[in-house]
């Protein structure tokens, strides 16, 4: 009956349609309209021939028609994909299927007349210059049609692809700790295995790094699978199909539906969401194993979903489905609701009807992630922007109960802590929307609180799950608050810096001397048993102003040192990084900088454009028992780290090198005693050494530093740290990228951005040949030539150990043999700045023409040099 009880229809997201009605559902924020779903109101006859209307729904995406083109896109409000029109189209059909259609511009700083919810103000925190991120998910039940008993397992996998490297967050349910997860390419290959860590967790975190392009494009074209083995006992699998879906963007409650059913091999997932305004709750469930192949012969399978709290039905939807999926929205929840939301108690089931029903059903909790929730609080981002130097820094756990525990760790502050709250975004500068007090907790001398918040609602919970809560930092002379921060999740990295310890506060008051700075940042630092440095950098409120780039984020070094007036001696750089965020792992550590970290005598610090000498600094105290210092890494080397310093144990290793005179393990790079411009790798007893390619500069004056190889500019420059060979080099500096044991790509070609200190790589260019059979010159060349008439063209031809071939010196990479030991020495030819250039007949690399008092000449054989680019800078 309609909503006059008189007119005959279908009810769906509160809405009402007539009889023989066809529609998309429009699920409204943050779903939207699901193009791919078409609902139909069909007249059905009750007791005593009612007529009613029964709502069915079914998936549209199976009749779209295959495209033409090789990379269809999805264009905006389309089901089925189409050829695109040009980069622009697709570029813009993948934002907006990745789910950031939501995001609009960012409102300008005085625009504070929006609804408190309102989540477009957060685009420029959220997505960072080239952090592009696609979220997908997975289903993992047991495998059905096998001669093996199903599991009765069911495991919701959630992953974020961030350029090449894809994050997992796994909860299981009904199944003991799998030992491995594995992913399962196209053709059903194992293409990666992660064995899990033996834990008492119900979460699996883990990262898959360096993704072919191969299996990226099948990730995208929701062609990989994903399993799960355990190991102890009854041995059980469960795998599931990793989709993309547009729910994923806005989830906040989540909740995975079992079976109490043994060897059911039935599961299911439920996203769900609070509506931004109204106390809406949507939710879209993906099933499996539910509807039976028997079934699928008929268009339409009736269920029953159900939303219960201790056994009793609040709500009840009645629906005839012909796919796995289904979404509906559950209109006005009352506070009773809401309250059992927010304590995780609320459950929702979904059975099948008719003679043989079956049935899962889960609790409804906040989502799970192996990300951590914390946030930076710098003075920048406080409602009245300043420039104070001080720092806060909070991380959280929410547990299924609603309860949030929280520490926080205030440092710097120019006068006493007056409040400490987590606050909304305020309607108007001038009246802040205050949620809780962390004040009671606080501790002045110590400047932390620890505690929990119990008494979250679910519009709370549903908050800071979206990233739309804050942590404001009242003082004395800023009675509005000195320090402010947005509490948003931190993707999970893999490393293994303890995230669960309170983060290491970065502030421009330890800077020495101390910069009033609106910036502020936190770390996590950890030194693993191989003596490796892992660390997590994150940072917040640095202004367009100092930074002087377009999206006013963070661009400048990262490094660690030791306190004290000798700390430049052992001072190592991290990583040059620009976004808000850097991270890695630091392997070759001195013993010297290894005994500071366990003696909380060393510091991490962050120096930008603007303060070249530090931006903000913290003091590092990681107990280690690293007194022999780094071990190297058994998995590269084959041999255990423990003896890499002991020549002895190096003589016994059938892999070392035997060079100058010394034995150099696997692996090992280094600069020969015969020449500072070269530098030498071993792989497996062969030693290769590759001339170091001087970067072309661009300045007006340089110098030739005795110790060094390559010239470098005169003056302060701002300088690239590039990866790759981790070396520093000169702003507007040109090279081919160099990897061990490959040597130079000279298909590659990197500069360094003397404006923002950015180092951009791209594939060299190669000429467009006239000729039928174009050959290369060199081996190591990039582009082919067309061969000069009349002469005979080289071939690289194979290289024997125990021979030297003189011909072959000058053109590809000469090997000999040295009391048994094949080494090999690349021939590179170096950047040429001239515009008049030659090659002479039998020379391996052109040369400049240069003219002196009338007389022409070459350049002959330059120098090569190494490059030592910015070291007065830090």
């Amino acid at each position: 009956m309609g909503p006059s009880g008189l007119i005959a229809g279908c009810s769906f997201g509160g809405r009402f349609y007539s009889l023989e009605d066809t529609w998309h559902p429009d699920l409204g924020e943050p779903f939207g309209v699901m193009h791919c779903v078409q609902c139909y109101c069909e007249t059905q006859r009750g007791r005593k021939s009612k007529v009613l209307g029964k709502v069915s729904c079914k998936n549209v995406k199976r009749d779209c028609p295959e495209p033409s083109c090789d990379d269809p896109v999805l264009l905006p409000g389309q089901c089925c994909k189409t050829c695109p029109k040009g980069e622009v189209d697709r570029k813009q059909a993948e934002a907006v299927f990745d789910g950031f259609e939501y995001f609009q511009e960012k409102e300008k700083e005085d625009d504070l007349h929006k609804s408190y919810n309102d989540r477009s103000y957060l685009s420029s925190e959220d997505i960072s210059s080239g952090e592009s991120r696609t979220d997908f998910v997975a289903v993992l039940t047991g495998v059905t049609g096998s001669w093996l008993p199903s599991s009765s397992g069911v495991a919701r996998a959630r992953f974020s692809l961030t350029r090449t490297s894809l994050t997992f967050s796994i909860t299981y349910q009904r199944i003991g700790r799998p030992s491995r997860v594995a992913f399962l390419d196209s053709d059903g290959n194992t293409a990666f295995e992660y064995k899990t860590p033996k834990r008492d967790s119900d979460m699996i975190c883990g990262v898959w790094k360096n993704l072919p392009q191969s299996h990226v494009r099948q990730l995208q074209a929701e062609q990989l699978r994903v399993t799960m083995t355990t190991a102890t006992g009854r041995r059980e699998q469960i795998e599931g199909k990793i989709i993309k879906h547009r729910a994923l963007f806005a989830e906040t409650f989540s909740s995975t539906l079992t079976s109490e059913k043994e060897h059911s091999g039935m599961g299911g997932i439920a996203m769900l969401t609070l509506s931004d305004t109204e106390n809406n709750l949507h939710f879209i469930l993906i099933l499996q194993g539910l509807i039976q192949h028997r079934q699928r012969d008929s268009p339409l399978v009736p269920i029953r979903v159900r939303l219960q709290y201790s056994q009793h039905v609040l709500r009840e939807i009645h629906a005839n489905v012909t796919d796995p999926d289904f979404a509906e929205v559950l209109t006005d929840l009352n506070s009773r609701e809401l309250f059992w939301l927010s304590r995780g108690q609320l459950v929702i089931a979904v059975e099948t009807e008719g003679p043989d029903p079956r049935h899962i059903s889960g609790f409804i909790t906040g989502r799970k992630s192996c990300d951590t929730i914390q946030s930076v609080m710098s003075s920048g981002d406080a409602l009245t922007a300043g420039k104070t130097g001080g720092v806060g820094s909070a991380f959280f756990h929410l547990h299924d109960n609603g309860t949030l525990d929280y520490q926080v760790q205030i440092a710097g502050l120019s006068s006493e802590v007056v409040g400490l709250t987590i606050e909304l975004k305020p309607r108007r500068r001038s009246k802040r929307s205050v949620l809780y007090d962390l004040a009671p907790e606080f501790d002045r001398p110590s400047g932390r609180a620890t505690g929990s918040w119990s008494r979250l609602e679910a519009r709370h919970i549903h908050m800071l799950l979206q990233n739309e809560l804050f942590i404001n930092v009242a003082t004395a002379h800023s009675q509005e608050g000195e320090l402010r921060g947005q509490i948003r999740g931190l993707l999970y990295s893999g490393l293994e810096a303890p995230r669960h310890e309170v983060p290491i506060p970065l502030a421009g008051q330890f800077v020495s001397p101390p910069v009033l700075t609106s910036a502020g940042g936190h770390a996590w630092v950890s030194v693993d048993e191989r003596c490796h440095l892992h660390y997590e950098i994150v940072v917040a409120g640095l202004s367009k102003a100092d930074d002087l780039t377009v999206s006013a984020q963070l661009h400048g070094f990262a490094e660690i040192g030791e306190l004290g007036e000798s700390s430049t001696n052992h001072k190592r750089l991290l990583t040059g990084f620009y976004g808000s965020q850097a991270q890695g792992v630091l392997k070759d550590i001195s013993v010297e900088l290894l005994r500071h970290l366990d003696r909380g005598t060393a510091f991490i610090q962050v120096s930008t454009k603007v303060n070249t000498r530090g931006e903000i600094r913290g003091r590092v105290h990681v107990p280690n028992n690293c007194e022999f210092g780094t071990r190297g890494e058994v998995e590269v080397a084959e041999f255990d780290g423990l003896f890499v310093h002991d020549p002895e144990e190096l003589k016994k290793d059938p892999h070392t090198c035997f060079f100058e005179s010394q034995h150099h393990a696997h692996g090992s790079l280094w600069t020969p005693n015969y020449n500072n411009c070269f530098t030498c790798s071993c792989q497996k007893r062969t030693v290769i050494c590759d001339p170091v390619i001087c970067p072309v500069l661009t300045c007006s004056r340089t110098i030739q530093p005795e110790d060094k190889c390559c010239p470098v500019c005169l003056g302060e420059c701002v300088c690239c740290y590039f990866e790759g060979d981790q070396k520093m080099h000169a702003p507007g500096s040109t090279w081919h990228p160099f990897v061990p044991p490959f040597g130079y790509i000279k298909c590659a070609l990197c500069t360094c951005k003397g404006a923002t200190g950015e180092v951009h790589c791209e594939k060299v260019t190669c000429p467009a040949l006239t000729c039928s059979r174009p050959v290369r010159r060199s081996p190591s060349d990039c582009c082919k030539e067309c061969p000069e008439e009349g002469k005979p063209l080289l071939v690289h031809a194979d290289m024997m150990a125990g021979r030297r071939n003189a011909s072959l010196d000058e053109v590809a990479s000469p090997c000999w043999c040295d009391h048994g030991v094949t080494k090999c020495q690349r021939k590179q030819c170096p950047v040429l700045t001239c515009s008049n250039i030659t090659r002479r007949e039998g020379m391996c690399c052109p040369e400049c023409v240069m003219e002196e008092n009338g007389k022409k000449g070459t350049t002959g054989d330059l120098k090569w040099t190494n490059h030592s680019c910015c070291s007065s800078v830090f």
